[in-house]
């Protein structure tokens, strides 16, 4: 399971990948600078789910459920057999 420690570290990652400030990405998530400064360095401790969601959209990114242990999500399992459906 990943610790929120983790979470912070993977969203300040989605924001480096896609070459945006702080500012920049809060600007697209429609929250403050601050708030994304807090939540890369959990400076209260816990973070807003619904901060988080809008940004990593904001990145480009999908906040997605993987049962634990397991790389793939159902989406990417039903994704894979529609399409090994669609070959000859």
């Amino acid at each position: 399971m990943s610790s929120l420690y983790d979470v912070s570290e993977m969203l300040k990652q989605a924001r480096s990948d896609a070459n945006l400030s702080q500012e920049a990405i809060a600007s697209r998530a429609g929250v403050s600078r601050s708030t994304v400064a807090r939540m890369e360095t959990l400076a209260k401790g816990d973070m807003s789910v619904s901060a988080l969601v809008r940004l990593l959209e904001a990145a480009g990114y999908d906040l997605k459920l993987v049962k634990a242990g397991h790389e793939r999500t159902v989406e990417d399992i039903l994704a894979e057999q529609r399409s090994g459906r669609d070959e000859p």
